[in-house]
């Protein structure tokens, strides 16, 4: 190998994504961290992304608008969404709505070169699409690519298979099984200079033969600006406020806290606040209406991230108890707010929490799963001290390891290392102190 330049050329760095927007929530803000970072840092940086968030990325960046270049919104682009949304969600996600990011890849991957002829770019990043399986277009740019963080490869709880119908299994088995063609026609992440994965989970789904090194390193992470504790209220005849955040779709799971807390306010005095919109609502409301929790439960809707941060300062416990979710970025968001977190024993959560800063309920089947999440709510309404001894060390662990600044420092090494053809380092995750009981899992 040969030796690293003594003094390597500034760094020049293209951020190109999908999409990119606060708004949009999951993995479309994480680009926008990227390149709000490394411009208030004082990098050259340039933001590659699709037209339909050009609007409120105007708005976001004034100062930036020579720094930002679209895809622009095609007929293929119309046509591809369309089509997608004939099929079951999980399977439009690989394969429509996957041809469809290819699509603006190459478009975006025109620009990019540009940048690279034009502007000196010097590197470039692809945090997202965060699926391991999605191939990447981002190779022969001539400078180092890093891909990632990606998290994925995940499946329903063994006993909660019976979400998805055989068709949907028969064709999520049979894209997974041509997976590897797209990687031999789009071998993006082949090739990449660095791949970052969350877990390794995601990691086991990576293609076989890469040129760079696969790192270990969180996909999300918090503004602090944003999401903030306040001083918890010790009363404990007062109503315990437990606070879900997040679309509404059926992996989410919020029928099944809806059936827990059915049997919690038998023994505990909560209310209930669902802050989020999509195609579960109408089943949601009418289980509400089923189980007669309409003077517990509040359907807010869709928020702004101020408004949601708002409401999870004014919350007791945030409940996540998603089947399904890779990330589980809310999860994070809470703790940052100091409220200990309720969340599933599966998938994405489980790289967040652990006893010291929430409950983990294990799903071994539906009813097992009420009742754990049952059993979780009553004593946390009911024992503020725990609550605030969980929630701080939550706040804690988020500010060592979670806080976007943090994630921006350990980046910027894994930039310099491939711009220079030096090892990329491995993150060390800091040591957080527990804080919690070993008690706080339901087991």
């Amino acid at each position: 190998m040969p030796a690293a330049p003594s003094n390597p050329p500034p760094l020049k760095i293209v951020i190109t994504a999908e999409h990119a927007s606060a708004k949009f929530g999951g993995e479309a803000i994480l680009p926008v961290h990227y390149f709000r970072l490394l411009r208030s840092r004082g990098y050259d940086a340039w933001l590659v992304t699709h037209g339909r968030t050009r609007a409120e990325l105007e708005e976001a960046f004034p100062g930036e608008r020579d720094r930002i270049f679209y895809v622009p919104d095609t007929w293929v682009h119309r046509v591809l969404w369309r089509l997608g949304r004939l099929l079951p969600h999980s399977v439009d996600l690989l394969t429509f709505t996957a041809i469809s990011h290819l699509y603006t890849g190459v478009k975006a991957r025109r620009i990019v070169r540009r940048l690279i002829r034009e502007k000196g770019a010097n590197l470039v990043h692809q945090p997202i699409p965060v699926s391991p399986r999605e191939p990447s277009v981002m190779h022969g740019l001539g400078v180092p690519v890093v891909i990632g963080p990606m998290n994925g490869n995940m499946d329903w709880p063994p006993g909660f298979g019976h979400h998805d119908s055989f068709f949907t299994h028969a064709m999520l088995g049979l894209v997974r099984v041509f997976a590897g063609a797209f990687h031999i026609l789009f071998p993006g992440k082949g090739r990449a200079a660095a791949l970052l994965v969350a877990n390794e989970r995601t990691r086991r789904a990576l293609v076989r033969r890469l040129q760079g090194k696969v790192v270990v390193f969180p996909e999300n992470g918090v503004d602090l600006r944003v999401w903030r504790s306040e001083p918890p209220v010790h009363d404990v005849s007062k109503v315990a406020k437990f606070v879900f955040l997040g679309r509404l779709e059926s992996f989410k799971g919020v029928e099944y806290a809806l059936r827990a807390l059915a049997i919690a306010r038998e023994r505990a005095n909560i209310d209930f606040e669902i802050v989020g919109d999509g195609v579960a609502r109408p089943g949601i409301e009418r289980l509400i209406a089923e189980l007669r929790l309409g003077d517990r439960v509040n359907m807010a809707g869709w928020m702004t991230q101020a408004e949601a941060a708002n409401r999870l300062a004014a919350a007791d416990v945030m409940l996540m108890p998603s089947l399904r979710d890779c990330g589980g970025a809310v999860v994070l968001e809470a703790m940052a707010s100091a409220l200990p977190v309720i969340a599933t024993a599966w998938g994405g959560p489980m790289d967040y929490l652990d006893s010291s800063c929430g409950v983990l309920v294990p799903a071994p089947d539906p009813d097992s799963f009420v009742r754990g999440l049952a059993e979780a709510m009553v004593r946390l309404a009911t024992d503020p001290s725990l609550r605030d001894q969980l929630g701080q060390a939550g706040r804690r662990r988020v500010l060592a390891e979670f806080d976007w600044e943090r994630k921006m420092d350990y980046m910027l090494k894994v930039y310099r290392a491939v711009q220079v053809g030096e090892p990329v380092p491995e993150f060390v995750s800091p040591v957080v102190p527990a804080a919690g009981p070993e008690a706080a899992v339901v087991r």
